[in-house]
Order: C-alpha cells, then structure tokens, then sequence
C-alpha cells in the first residue's frame, strides 16, 4: 500500500440482502468519509467508489461500487478503506493524523528515548500513543496530551513526551 494513504474508515459487516456494507468512519466528521473517494482496499489492490445510507448503530450503510450482493458485502467484513492523502484537508498545527505519528521515535525531555510509536489507540477518553521499545517487552501507553507530549516534530520524526513519574519503569 502507498504511503501516500490513510486509512479512513473500515468495512463492519454486510447491511441488509442488496451488498450493500456497515461502514465506519474514522473521520472526525464521520459523513466527511464520502468526500475522499475513491477509496482503496489496505493492500491497493481494489478500489471503491462509496455512497453513504442511512445512519446505523456505530456507522452507516453504505453502497461500494463493484459490490453486488451481500455475500460479497459479508466477504470484506475488516477490510480497511483508505483515501489517498492529498483528497485529506489540511489539519491546523496542533491536530495529526494518526498515520504522521506511527513510526515516530519518542523522547523524554531530557532526551533519553521512550520508544518509537507502534500504533494510535483511542477508547473514548482521549488518544493513547501506544510506545515499543526495542529489547523490552510490553508497551507503554503514552496519553497523547498537550500537557504530556508538547512536542510532535514531523519533519524530524521525533516526539517530546514529558510522561508522569511512574508511567514508565
């Protein structure tokens, strides 16, 4: 897959007999998700244009093209959707997409490295930086907070964390 795409959304299942797909949106604005199309599959191999439904529980329906039937619908239950970046807007200083923060090397802020970041997790509260450490086992869960990481420096792919004492041993 290009680098040059994030993921955007996900396939939750088959909605309804017609192929018809549960879809959702990893969008801050969650319809926006039809704005960014076409869209790709993770491994660039399809491409789907998408036409959102009704509002359904934790998405919405959506119709995709080339998708017929629900069999076919329920055979990319899981499947990623991703936009190609440049369809993206443009995000103010203090706001990334999750995909810029993957693979960026975290330090403290007396420069001793923490990690590098594995992956982005939210479940509900706030974003957590989930941080692996070479040699170590287990992960460290870093709070993506102003107050915590005060510093994200794309262009040198390094974060500045100022973790509370005790998160990390």
């Amino acid at each position: 897959m290009s680098s040059a795409r994030v993921c955007v959304g996900a396939i939750a299942g088959a909605y309804g007999v017609r192929g018809d797909v549960r879809l959702k949106s990893f969008c801050a604005e969650p319809r926006a998700i039809a704005d960014y199309g076409p869209l790709w599959s993770e491994d660039g191999q399809r491409q789907f244009t998408l036409t959102l439904g009704a509002q359904v529980a934790q998405g919405f329906s959506a119709r995709l093209s080339g998708v017929a039937t629900r069999e076919e619908a329920e055979r990319l239950k899981g499947t990623r959707l991703f936009a190609e970046r440049d369809q993206l807007p443009n995000l103010p200083d203090d706001e990334f997409y999750h995909a810029d923060l993957i693979g960026l090397e975290v330090f403290d802020t007396g420069g001793a490295s923490l990690g590098r970041v594995k992956a982005v997790l939210n479940h509900g509260a706030s974003d957590l930086l989930e941080l692996v450490r070479p040699g170590k086992s287990g992960v460290i869960l870093l709070p993506f907070t102003q107050a915590i990481v005060p510093t994200v420096d794309l262009a040198a792919r390094r974060i500045i964390a100022d973790p509370p004492e005790g998160l990390i041993e």
